[in-house]
């Protein structure tokens, strides 16, 4: 069998993809902190999100499809504005995108205090400070761009195992484990974010889910500034 590839296997461990799992876990906990205190709203699942607005029609249910448009809207959003600062102002910054998602998330949880703070149910949060929350998962899908396109698409768990997938056939023909390791860390990453999300969610009410989850991305942005921008290819190009 082949041996692993050294240059390769040190790519599976650089700092950027260090970070791409971190980003990944991050991604994961905010989409359960939206799904866990809600009626169930996807801010990481475009694809739900794009069944439901279009079937939602078919079985009576026109908030639903209402929602998740305005959702997909609001994500799409997201990637267009961080797109825009990263080509104007952030260049190739990967820590300008986690700000962006983590003023979203202020921004979610302040609104959420305001409009619902006279709600009587606590353990749910609102739908507009949800949508503050799929625009900041846009943005965060930003943060590895090559030659103008993602390259680490941080949210996209379906296009992960497809490429999981594959990278397990080109290891049983006679690849290497790097054919399909770095697809499997991105999405246990994602998977270990949802489950630290859900297990946040029991013990954290639906008012502070929003400043629990906005703690940790300012925490996740100040060790992407100090660990990826100060220390990684930025340094080297």
């Amino acid at each position: 069998m082949k041996q692993p590839d050294p240059a390769r296997k040190r790519e599976l461990f650089d700092s950027e993809a260090r970070i791409s799992w971190v980003l990944a876990a991050l991604a994961g906990l905010i989409g359960a902190a939206a799904f866990m205190h809600t009626a169930g709203y996807f801010v990481t699942f475009m694809t739900g999100n794009t069944e439901r607005a279009v079937l939602g029609y078919f079985h009576d249910e026109r908030d639903a499809a209402v929602a998740a448009t305005a959702l997909l809207l609001a994500f799409l959003s997201g990637v267009v504005v961080a797109s825009w600062c990263r080509r104007h102002f952030w260049h190739d910054h990967p820590h300008g995108p986690t700000l962006l998602t983590t003023v979203s998330l202020g921004i979610a949880s302040v609104v959420d205090a305001f409009l619902f703070s006279n709600e009587s149910d606590t353990s749910r949060i609102g739908f507009i400070p949800i949508l503050f929350v799929a625009f900041g998962v846009g943005a965060l899908n930003t943060s590895f761009v090559k030659n103008g396109e993602v390259s680490i698409p941080l949210s996209y768990v379906t296009g992960t195992v497809v490429k999981l997938g594959q990278g397990i056939e080109r290891h049983l023909s006679g690849g290497t484990y790097a054919e399909w390791l770095d697809y499997f860390l991105l999405y246990a990453s994602f998977a270990l974010g949802a489950l630290l999300g859900g297990l946040i969610a029991l013990v954290v009410p639906g008012w502070a889910m929003l400043i629990a989850a906005t703690i940790v991305c300012l925490v996740v942005t100040g060790y992407t500034y100090l660990h990826l921008d100060r220390h990684g290819p930025l340094e080297e190009a």
